[in-house]
Protein backbone atom coordinates (compact mmCIF):
# COMPACT_ATOMS: atom_id res chain seq x y z
CA UNK A 1 0.00 0.00 0.00
CA UNK A 2 2.85 2.53 0.56
CA UNK A 3 4.44 1.40 -2.41
CA UNK A 4 1.50 2.51 -4.37
CA UNK A 5 1.53 6.09 -2.24
CA UNK A 6 4.72 6.59 -3.38
CA UNK A 7 4.21 5.45 -6.62
CA UNK A 8 1.27 7.62 -7.57
CA UNK A 9 3.36 10.71 -6.03
CA UNK A 10 6.40 10.37 -8.31
CA UNK A 11 3.99 9.93 -11.22
CA UNK A 12 1.91 13.14 -11.23
CA UNK A 13 3.53 15.87 -12.14
CA UNK A 14 4.26 19.51 -9.64
CA UNK A 15 2.41 21.40 -11.98
CA UNK A 16 -0.27 19.58 -11.86
CA UNK A 17 0.11 19.57 -8.27
CA UNK A 18 0.25 23.35 -8.06
CA UNK A 19 -2.32 24.15 -10.50
CA UNK A 20 -5.16 22.06 -9.25
CA UNK A 21 -3.73 23.36 -5.27
CA UNK A 22 -4.64 26.92 -6.77
CA UNK A 23 -8.41 26.20 -8.22
CA UNK A 24 -9.31 24.42 -4.80
CA UNK A 25 -8.21 27.66 -3.00
CA UNK A 26 -10.79 29.78 -5.72
CA UNK A 27 -13.41 27.46 -5.40
CA UNK A 28 -12.92 27.93 -1.92
CA UNK A 29 -13.10 31.91 -1.74
CA UNK A 30 -16.08 31.26 -4.27
CA UNK A 31 -18.00 29.31 -1.63
CA UNK A 32 -17.18 31.24 1.10
CA UNK A 33 -18.46 34.28 0.17
CA UNK A 34 -21.85 32.72 -1.30
CA UNK A 35 -22.15 30.99 2.52
CA UNK A 36 -21.57 34.51 3.78
CA UNK A 37 -23.72 36.27 1.25
CA UNK A 38 -26.70 33.90 2.19
CA UNK A 39 -26.23 33.76 5.52
CA UNK A 40 -26.46 37.87 5.51
CA UNK A 41 -29.78 37.94 3.53
CA UNK A 42 -31.26 34.64 6.05
CA UNK A 43 -30.48 36.81 8.94
CA UNK A 44 -31.51 39.96 7.77
CA UNK A 45 -35.06 38.13 6.42
CA UNK A 46 -35.52 36.64 9.84
CA UNK A 47 -34.54 40.01 11.81
CA UNK A 48 -37.18 42.03 9.70
CA UNK A 49 -40.03 39.13 10.81
CA UNK A 50 -38.95 39.23 13.95
CA UNK A 51 -39.18 42.78 14.57
CA UNK A 52 -42.44 43.07 12.29
CA UNK A 53 -43.88 40.16 15.00
CA UNK A 54 -42.75 42.22 18.35
CA UNK A 55 -44.48 45.21 16.65
CA UNK A 56 -47.90 43.42 15.81
CA UNK A 57 -47.63 42.13 19.73
CA UNK A 58 -47.23 45.09 21.03
CA UNK A 59 -50.39 46.75 18.75
CA UNK A 60 -52.15 43.83 19.89
CA UNK A 61 -51.02 44.29 24.05
CA UNK A 62 -51.74 48.40 23.37
CA UNK A 63 -55.52 47.65 21.76
CA UNK A 64 -56.36 44.65 23.55
CA UNK A 65 -55.87 46.07 27.41
CA UNK A 66 -57.88 49.07 26.05
CA UNK A 67 -60.99 46.99 24.80
CA UNK A 68 -60.74 45.15 27.86
CA UNK A 69 -60.78 48.62 30.32
CA UNK A 70 -63.97 49.16 28.45
CA UNK A 71 -65.18 45.77 28.51
CA UNK A 72 -64.65 45.79 32.12
CA UNK A 73 -66.74 48.75 32.79
CA UNK A 74 -69.76 47.73 30.47
CA UNK A 75 -72.33 46.21 32.94
CA UNK A 76 -74.59 44.03 30.59
CA UNK A 77 -71.00 42.22 29.82
CA UNK A 78 -70.35 41.82 34.10
CA UNK A 79 -74.59 40.48 33.78
CA UNK A 80 -73.68 38.00 31.26
CA UNK A 81 -70.32 36.26 32.28
CA UNK A 82 -69.46 38.09 35.55
CA UNK A 83 -66.44 40.06 37.06
CA UNK A 84 -63.65 40.10 36.86
CA UNK A 85 -63.17 39.87 33.26
CA UNK A 86 -59.91 38.64 32.17
CA UNK A 87 -58.70 38.36 28.90
CA UNK A 88 -57.35 35.04 27.50
CA UNK A 89 -53.85 34.00 25.76
CA UNK A 90 -52.42 36.02 22.75
CA UNK A 91 -52.05 33.09 20.78
CA UNK A 92 -55.82 32.53 21.04
CA UNK A 93 -56.22 36.16 19.16
CA UNK A 94 -56.59 37.25 15.93
CA UNK A 95 -54.92 41.10 14.87
CA UNK A 96 -54.99 42.22 11.14
CA UNK A 97 -53.39 45.52 10.48
CA UNK A 98 -53.80 47.95 7.51
CA UNK A 99 -50.36 48.37 5.68
CA UNK A 100 -48.99 51.83 7.31
CA UNK A 101 -50.37 50.20 10.76
CA UNK A 102 -53.03 53.29 11.24
CA UNK A 103 -56.09 50.90 11.74
CA UNK A 104 -56.27 47.50 13.28
CA UNK A 105 -58.99 44.86 13.73
CA UNK A 106 -58.96 42.52 16.68
CA UNK A 107 -60.82 39.82 18.14
CA UNK A 108 -59.71 37.93 21.26
CA UNK A 109 -61.09 35.70 23.86
CA UNK A 110 -62.63 36.72 27.31
CA UNK A 111 -63.76 34.97 30.37
CA UNK A 112 -65.36 35.17 33.65
CA UNK A 113 -66.87 33.18 36.09
CA UNK A 114 -70.23 32.70 34.62
CA UNK A 115 -68.93 32.03 30.90
CA UNK A 116 -66.61 33.17 28.51
CA UNK A 117 -67.01 34.84 24.39
CA UNK A 118 -64.56 36.75 22.29
CA UNK A 119 -64.44 40.58 21.68
CA UNK A 120 -64.33 42.10 18.20
CA UNK A 121 -63.39 45.90 17.77
CA UNK A 122 -61.89 48.12 15.40
CA UNK A 123 -59.49 50.82 16.13
CA UNK A 124 -57.68 54.00 14.69
CA UNK A 125 -54.25 55.13 15.55
CA UNK A 126 -53.62 58.92 16.42
CA UNK A 127 -50.02 60.46 15.68
CA UNK A 128 -47.66 60.74 13.28
CA UNK A 129 -46.33 58.23 10.50
CA UNK A 130 -42.60 58.99 10.94
CA UNK A 131 -40.14 56.05 11.58
CA UNK A 132 -39.39 56.97 14.93
CA UNK A 133 -43.10 56.07 16.12
CA UNK A 134 -42.32 52.96 15.69
CA UNK A 135 -40.53 52.83 18.77
CA UNK A 136 -43.36 55.26 20.69
CA UNK A 137 -46.21 53.69 22.53
CA UNK A 138 -49.44 54.45 20.14
CA UNK A 139 -52.80 56.30 21.24
CA UNK A 140 -55.63 53.83 19.65
CA UNK A 141 -59.28 55.23 19.44
CA UNK A 142 -61.80 52.00 19.29
CA UNK A 143 -64.58 53.03 16.99
CA UNK A 144 -66.36 49.60 16.63
CA UNK A 145 -66.42 47.02 19.34
CA UNK A 146 -68.69 43.95 20.27
CA UNK A 147 -68.92 41.10 22.49
CA UNK A 148 -69.81 37.86 21.56
CA UNK A 149 -70.78 35.72 24.81
CA UNK A 150 -71.69 32.13 25.56
CA UNK A 151 -72.77 31.84 28.76
CA UNK A 152 -74.89 28.60 30.40
CA UNK A 153 -78.77 28.35 30.20
CA UNK A 154 -81.08 26.28 31.65
CA UNK A 155 -80.96 22.60 31.08
CA UNK A 156 -77.23 22.67 30.64
CA UNK A 157 -77.33 24.50 27.29
CA UNK A 158 -74.92 27.03 25.95
CA UNK A 159 -77.19 30.39 24.91
CA UNK A 160 -74.97 32.53 23.03
CA UNK A 161 -75.55 36.52 23.02
CA UNK A 162 -74.41 39.89 21.22
CA UNK A 163 -73.28 42.76 22.93
CA UNK A 164 -72.76 46.12 20.68
CA UNK A 165 -70.47 48.51 23.03
CA UNK A 166 -70.41 51.03 20.50
CA UNK A 167 -73.58 52.88 22.36
CA UNK A 168 -70.92 52.81 25.39
CA UNK A 169 -68.05 54.29 23.08
CA UNK A 170 -67.59 58.02 23.92
CA UNK A 171 -68.33 60.52 21.27
CA UNK A 172 -65.38 63.28 21.92
CA UNK A 173 -63.38 61.15 19.95
CA UNK A 174 -65.40 61.99 16.63
CA UNK A 175 -65.26 66.27 15.89
CA UNK A 176 -66.14 68.26 12.93
CA UNK A 177 -63.67 69.26 10.35
CA UNK A 178 -63.72 73.09 10.14
CA UNK A 179 -60.19 73.83 9.37
CA UNK A 180 -60.37 72.34 5.89
CA UNK A 181 -61.16 74.14 2.82
CA UNK A 182 -62.81 73.15 -0.65
CA UNK A 183 -60.25 72.83 -3.36
CA UNK A 184 -61.31 73.39 -6.94
CA UNK A 185 -59.98 70.82 -9.36
CA UNK A 186 -56.80 71.39 -11.13
CA UNK A 187 -57.89 69.92 -14.46
CA UNK A 188 -60.91 71.55 -15.95
CA UNK A 189 -63.42 68.81 -16.65
CA UNK A 190 -63.91 68.48 -20.89
CA UNK A 191 -67.43 68.93 -22.19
Amino acid sequence: MLARRLGSFFKSSPTSKVSSSAKSVDEEKGKSIGRKAASFVLITVTGGVALSAVDDLVIYHGCSSKAMEKASKNQAIIDAIGEPIKNGPWYNASLAVTHKRHSVSCSFPVSGPQGNGVLQFKAVRNGDDSWISFLQSRDWDILIMDALLHVPANEGKQQSMRISLLDSLSPSACTACTGCTPQESQNPEKK
